[in-house]
């Protein structure tokens, strides 16, 4: 879609700003086209720069569960600022928020505020670390946990290996201590802890990833986990920086009834406010300073203004609003999977309550190795086609699409006869 203001910013904002944005996938590189910026936003509709209006399927990359600009969450960030705006020193609302957290989620028997999903990971795992005394982590490829260095790591040869760096300007030593496995593979991971168990600090995992799109884990295979984990002595960190508060109030382990040793926490439970949370087992976090001997610190962390929309959000996260988000996901994964058949056009819709991905290719996916056969090439031209028809879809392949409380039955329907039209014109253009 030609957007004159949103080019003339992008423009202004390449002189200045990396690639124009301030993280890489909001540059709409991987679908062509320059990206739209965005002057406001309510409910499930952004509004961008030169007045044209979108359905949103981001809702801020998951945050916003509630959708944009709820009038609750807004009173409360306003009354919360007037009061002022940071303190670095303690609050009452940020005791509140630690009991809500832990009400919500049984496996946090402790936890700490930080100000983003990447220093909630950073830090659970330099804790993990500390508590166990070892060194080496345990990730899935195709799973994201944000850019501390020793986490931006891809695989080397062979099914589990030390990984290397998968960006420049990571050391070689920052991801010695590393290990990659691919995702769902039990008999992979049961192997290297055969070879590595009294190494291993601790295994990381989305329990459904979301960032090389939604692919749900197989029966079993999180339930090995924490298994091996707790064999060998090892602290399991569920990463539900996304899938927290959105697969149910209590996160995907709520769910499914799992409890792992430690979680991170993002996104919705800071109600679109930068915060986080990391926490877990007492005995494992007892090991922070000042009680312990592993440092964490923040000058923001548990800021008074978005702790107060942290505690507005999570309030209101009953069992009507998933109830909601479930029927409008089988909706919209239904009308997909309509969409693909009729267009004639090869993939397959993967869904996990509110989170939904559209692959371009034969499913069902179930490992990064398998995601990253989509025809991207297929994708873009139905990103184009959607944004053209007034539909904000994640600008990458290997993204989770997100519903809200603020979507509804018609805006899916509207959502899915433009994907219809979208994928006839990918089935022409292949």
């Amino acid at each position: 879609m030609s957007d004159s203001r949103s080019a003339e910013l992008f423009e202004r904002a390449k002189v200045s700003i990396p690639g124009g944005v301030n993280s890489p996938v909001r540059a709409f590189r991987a679908v062509g086209g320059s990206p739209v910026f965005i002057a406001s936003a309510a409910g499930a509709t952004l509004t961008c720069a030169d007045g044209t209006r979108y359905t949103d399927y981001i809702g801020s990359w998951g945050p916003m569960i509630l959708g944009h600009a709820h009038p609750a969450v807004v009173a409360a960030i306003t009354e919360a600022a007037a009061k002022g705006t940071s303190f670095g020193a303690p609050t009452e609302g940020e005791v509140l928020l630690a009991e809500k957290v832990k009400s919500l989620y049984p496996s946090i028997e402790m936890l700490r505020c930080t100000s983003s999903g990447t220093e909630a990971t950073m830090a659970a795992i330099r804790v993990a670390r500390g508590f166990t005394g070892r060194s080496t982590v345990v990730k899935f490829e195709g799973c994201y946990h944000g850019h501390a260095d020793f986490l931006l790591v891809k695989a080397g040869s062979g099914a589990a290996t030390f990984g290397v760096p998968d960006s420049a300007g990571v050391p070689e030593g920052s991801a010695r201590n590393t290990m990659t496995a691919a995702f769902n593979d039990v008999p992979g991971l049961e192997a290297l802890f055969a070879a590595h168990g009294s190494d291993i600090a601790a295994v990381i995992v989305e329990p459904v990833v979301g960032n090389m799109g939604c692919v749900p884990p197989d029966a079993g295979f999180l339930e090995a986990i924490l298994a091996l984990c707790t064999k060998h002595g090892a602290v399991s960190i569920f990463d539900e920086v996304m899938t927290g508060c959105r697969l149910s109030s209590g996160g995907y382990q709520g769910r499914v009834g799992l409890t792992p040793d430690m979680t991170c926490l993002g996104k919705i439970v800071g109600g679109g406010m930068p915060l986080a949370v990391y926490g877990g087992k007492r005995a494992i976090m007892e090991q922070v300073a000042p009680v312990g001997p592993v440092y964490q610190a923040g000058t923001l962390s548990g800021n008074p203004v978005a702790v107060a929309a942290a505690l507005t959000t999570l309030a209101r996260l009953d069992a009507a609003l998933y109830t909601h988000l479930e029927a409008l996901g089988a909706q919209l994964e239904g009308g997909l999977n309509s969409a693909l058949a009729e267009a004639g056009v090869e993939g397959c819709v993967q869904r996990v309550g509110s989170m939904i991905t559209l692959f371009f290719t034969k499913g069902p996916v179930r490992h990064w190795g398998h995601a990253s056969s989509s025809n991207t090439k297929q994708f873009a031209v139905f990103h184009q086609q959607m944004l053209s028809r007034g539909e904000y879809w994640p600008p990458s392949q290997y993204e989770a699409a997100f519903l809200s409380g603020a979507h509804t039955e018609a805006l899916v329907a509207q959502t899915v006869k433009h994907a219809h039209e979208a994928l006839r014109v990918v089935a022409t253009s292949s």
